[in-house]
């Protein structure tokens, strides 16, 4: 197998990517990418918080993940650029997927960073583990944390971890794409039993409950967002009114009882060891499509097939966003609050965000690399009809990309792959 500095050249296919995931290459490979990020940018120790990066440094997966942010106990992660292990502090382990690639001395009680007797405690394990005058970056800092910033970094504010984690982090290893995929695969064929029971009277809630149990049966880590299955109205004045006029996205999920006719646009995410599925689709209940709604799909259909015309390594994120455009009339098939596409990994949506109000310049000059695991959701949306829309996920490569997601979109289409 080749490793991840030169698995995303030209020929790549979706037989380079193992079945599963070799969590130990994946531990080292991760962390050798993220001290060499640290390295690049000069700093001495990471502070991480955030659930996906605490996973991306640590190999450890969170239940939680996402949701974790409600919680008091959360798992931190110290990273020291000059010791191959980070140090990890875990609330606990049960229902945690663990193994032993951290030495048992860099894997320690819990932190309660939410309080100040918490931030005092951590001030003193990081002075044992940090050298005075070391160049400290930090992802997240509760309140607590701001009160006590003097004595939590007395040589000076730390500075945005995103810096450091981001770049270290947008190129993925076949470990990495082979997790992701497995997520995708548990998510996809938990999808088909849920799509089997549409029926005028399901109610939303039971499409949930449906999920995310047979999900767990199949081996997904945590629930990574509530499930959406928002019944589309077929007016934007009929919708959800919004600041921006256009379409509200997404909906909370309610005990909504569906009815004959309705369009469900779904969006789902589990994780598995920690890194994400993303998936999205357009059902009907309880009818088949029309003419003017499958056309609505055949176009969409177009404006995916431009984008991937041109997708290889070294395109930018303003090549794609034009190519959408082009295919689309000339109108954006994205809702304005929304995105054309994004990357994907321990975090359901990660940099970069395609087509938002960062602006075309933003766009151009984000280059995307080989080895960068990518959504992609256009939208194609008109007044009498829900509309449509579906999620794909692809892995970029040197000379094109490798899908994989491999949903069909029944009712509409064939189902046909190009």
């Amino acid at each position: 197998m080749t490793t991840f500095a030169t698995a995303w050249g030209a020929g790549t296919t979706a037989r380079d990517i193992p079945e599963l995931p070799d969590r130990g290459r994946m531990y080292r490979e991760c962390g050798a990418r993220l001290r060499a990020s640290m390295r690049d940018r000069g700093v001495d120790a990471l502070v991480l918080l955030g659930n996906g990066n605490v996973v991306y440094a640590t190999g450890a997966s969170w239940p939680l993940l996402d949701a974790g942010l409600s919680h008091v106990e959360r798992p931190v992660a110290v990273v020291l650029a000059d010791d191959e292990h980070p140090h990890l502090y875990m609330p606990f382990r049960e229902g945690s997927s663990f193994e032993s690639e951290l030495p048992d001395d860099h894997v320690h009680g819990p932190l309660y960073l939410e309080f100040d007797e918490g931030v005092e405690h951590f001030a003193s394990i990081l002075a044992g583990l940090i050298p005075a005058g070391s160049s400290i970056a930090v992802d997240e800092l509760t309140g607590a944390m701001r009160r006590s910033a003097g004595r939590l970094f007395p040589a000076g504010a730390p500075t945005d971890a995103a810096l450091v984690i981001g770049p270290a982090k947008l190129v993925k290893t076949v470990d990495q794409v082979a997790a992701i995929r497995k997520a995708c695969r548990i998510t996809e064929e938990a999808a088909v039993d849920v799509q089997k029971s549409l029926a005028p009277g399901v109610r939303q809630i039971d499409l949930s409950a449906a999920f995310v149990r047979r999900a767990f049966e199949l081996g997904a880590t945590a629930n990574m967002l509530e499930a959406i299955w928002q019944v589309m109205p077929t007016s934007k004045a009929a919708g959800t009114w919004t600041t921006t006029g256009d379409l509200a996205l997404p909906l909370l999920t309610t005990e909504r009882a569906l009815a004959k006719g309705d369009v469900l646009w779904t969006d789902v995410s589990i994780t598995y060891e920690g890194y994400c599925s993303d998936f999205g689709r357009t059902w009907l209940v309880g009818e088949e499509p029309s003419a003017r709604q499958q056309a609505q799909f055949d176009q969409w259909r177009a404006i995916l097939d431009a984008v991937l015309a041109v997708l290889r390594g070294g395109t930018t994120c303003g090549d794609l966003a034009r190519a959408a455009i082009a295919a689309n009339g000339g109108a954006k098939p994205w809702l304005p609050h929304f995105y054309l596409g994004h990357g994907i990994g321990t975090n359901a949506a990660e940099t970069p965000l395609i087509g938002t109000d960062l602006g075309e310049d933003f766009d151009d000059n984000f280059v995307i690399p080989a080895g960068m695991a990518l959504v992609l959701e256009p939208v194609v949306w008109e007044d009498g009809t829900g509309g449509y829309r579906s999620e794909e996920i692809v892995v970029v490569t040197e000379d094109g990309y490798v899908p994989i997601t491999d949903y069909p979109y029944a009712p509409y289409g064939e189902g046909a792959r190009a």
